[in-house]
């Protein structure tokens, strides 16, 4: 099916226009909701970043055309009715125009309205926090801060961080051996760390990593690897 045959299955209003949601391809954050059209639509799915339609302007815009916060597509979906498009986003920047990454910014707690974004930071304690490092490691590198460790490992390349890589997982395996459980698990951190310093790298997604072992789960790993050699 071509774009164009695609286009054609969207129900689109009587204005034109379909309902639009920028999702965060690695955190599922809903990033904002805007509206395209069948202009839109084409043009995002031909250059690979996000078009809308203004329905005050009256245009078709690209997202981050004057701000430099554009959307680039990593996967595109409709619902049930088709007609309601989300997209999956690597998303340089703030999503919202005021400044903050999401516009669901605001919400309704105990009687009041809080500005998420300015809470203390809930650090997750479960595997949720692979996510929200994974996460950092990209803001780190999509708009790097004056100091930053994430950026000048990411700023000398491939080798350097694929070093560190080795490294630690010599760190973990000495620490396996001959040392104590907290050692063994301090070690492991920083190997996973350095393992997302090189997914955010090579702009692979955390959740593409999370589908192989869901590919592999249930196999039998003797099983696995023969598959591989045929």
């Amino acid at each position: 099916m071509d774009i164009d045959e695609f286009i054609k299955t969207i129900k689109f209003d009587d204005k034109g226009l379909v309902p639009a949601i920028a999702q965060d391809y690695v955190t599922n954050d809903v990033l904002m909701l805007a509206y395209m059209n069948e202009q839109a639509l084409k043009k995002t799915l031909a250059t690979g970043k996000v078009h809308y339609y203004s329905r005050s302007r009256k245009s078709l815009w690209l997202k981050g055309e004057t701000s430099g916060h554009f959307q680039k597509v990593k996967s595109l979906f409709y619902d049930c009715d088709a007609d309601a498009i989300l997209v999956k986003v690597e998303q340089t920047g703030a999503a919202c125009h005021t400044g903050h990454r999401s516009c669901f910014f605001s919400e309704f707690v105990d009687g009041g309205i809080v500005d998420v974004e300015k809470q203390p930071q809930k650090v997750p304690q479960d595997s949720k926090i692979i996510d929200a490092v994974y996460r950092i490691i990209l803001q780190r590198k999509q708009n790097p801060p004056e100091k930053s460790y994430v950026h000048s490992l990411l700023q000398k390349g491939v080798d350097k961080i694929n070093a560190k890589i080795i490294e630690e997982a010599g760190e973990v395996a000495e620490a396996g051996k001959i040392k104590k459980e907290a050692d063994v698990v301090y070690e492991s951190a920083d190997l996973i760390f350095h393992l997302l310093v090189l997914l955010g790298y090579r702009d692979i997604a955390i959740t593409d990593v999370y589908k192989e072992l869901a590919r592999r789960f249930g196999v039998s790993g003797i099983e696995e690897k023969e598959s591989r050699k045929k």
